[in-house]
């Protein structure tokens, strides 16, 4: 791994350097910077107002997008941190020094503070809401005379008509919270890059397709693995990353009979001598394989709609008992509930 590239310090716009030095009064690293500049934003406050999900719940108590962030921004951080140590503890990578850990577990923790910034409330369904507005009234808004819609280019239109709040987020803290100039939060490349998932503009995207063997096959893999014989490397190739992810033994008897297990695949690319396209071919195959029994079980739930929104009452029904139970017993436990306890006023009133 090159980790001097992937915790960079810089940023768009160099605001010192990049490490603690001597003559520095600021003692805090770039990444600690990049903490304080998110949670003293406003653009970071403002996820306090947009829900997390939306129960059929009869109390105003709605859980927002705040608490989640703040929640996975905490678990991110003791990964990290377990992940660091483990590297430092068993040697397994001799690039990886002891200050990188404050390091990526600092990033991590940042990482799990803006993953959600540019999504809208109610998640998916905001996004949708937000698309079809566009879609609708786009063509009728007017600049010096002139629908707007004739006057964006391909890509501008596509950012709007397929608005996406992982590309919000990004363009958020790069771009539209204005801290002192135009590149927003300037926030480090390591820390954008945590956020950054897609490989092509929003133009050149097919969100409608549902063709797995399509996105496989136009997967990114070693740029410099031109040729079949040349030596291919795992690092950043996402075919192996899903691999890694949903690849099981058996699937090599039944779509690969000439590899073991995933790692003589792997051995044998490195080396050279295997090709991208057949690697993506066992992909496709693995992950239409995976899919296959999700797909027909939803085949079968479409058959019966009534039956699904019965499932979500019931399941709502049940989660709201167990919720209002765990409360009675926290409650009691803490001696506060007055409500349900009358003993609890005697002892006040004593």
């Amino acid at each position: 791994m090159k980790w001097e590239q992937l915790l960079s310090t810089k940023r768009s716009r160099e605001s010192g350097s990049g490490r603690r030095t001597d003559g520095n009064t600021d003692l805090r690293s770039e990444f600690e910077k990049d903490y304080h500049r998110i949670i003293g934003s406003a653009s970071f406050r403002r996820l306090q107002d947009k829900t997390q999900v939306f129960p059929l719940d009869k109390s105003d108590f709605i859980r927002t997008r705040l608490t989640h962030s703040m929640e996975v921004s905490s678990i991110a951080r003791s990964l990290g941190q377990n992940i660091a140590e483990n590297i430092l503890l068993y040697k397994k990578d001799e690039g990886f020094k002891p200050h990188m850990k404050e390091d990526i577990c600092n990033i991590l923790q940042c990482a799990g503070l803006i993953h959600d910034i540019g999504n809208p409330p109610f998640g998916h369904y905001g996004e949708v809401a937000i698309r079809e507005w566009f879609e609708r009234n786009l063509s009728k808004i007017e600049f010096h005379g002139r629908p707007v819609d004739q006057l964006l280019n391909e890509q501008m239109l596509a950012d709007l008509y397929h608005f996406e709040g992982n590309a919000q987020a990004l363009r958020l803290v790069t771009k539209l919270h204005f801290l002192v100039d135009e590149h927003g939060m300037n926030l480090t490349y390591a820390l954008l890059n945590t956020i950054v998932k897609y490989p092509v503009p929003s133009h050149q995207m097919d969100p409608h397709s549902e063709d797995i063997k399509k996105k496989v096959f136009s997967m990114f893999t070693d740029p410099n693995h031109i040729r079949v014989e040349d030596p291919g490397s795992l690092e950043g190739n996402t075919v192996f990353t899903y691999l890694d992810a949903f690849c099981k033994p058996e699937y090599f008897a039944e779509f690969l009979p000439e590899y073991q297990n995933l790692d003589e695949l792997k051995a044998h690319y490195q080396r050279g001598g295997l090709g991208d396209m057949k690697v993506k071919r066992f992909l496709n195959n693995v992950l239409q394989a995976e899919l296959e029994p999700i797909r027909n079980r939803r085949k079968e739930l479409q058959k019966d709609i009534p039956a699904i929104y019965e499932i979500l009452k019931k399941g709502s029904e049940k989660a709201e008992a167990v919720a209002a139970q765990t409360l009675k017993e926290v409650k009691d436990a803490m001696k506060i509930n007055y409500f349900d306890d009358d003993s609890l006023i005697d002892t006040i009133e004593d």
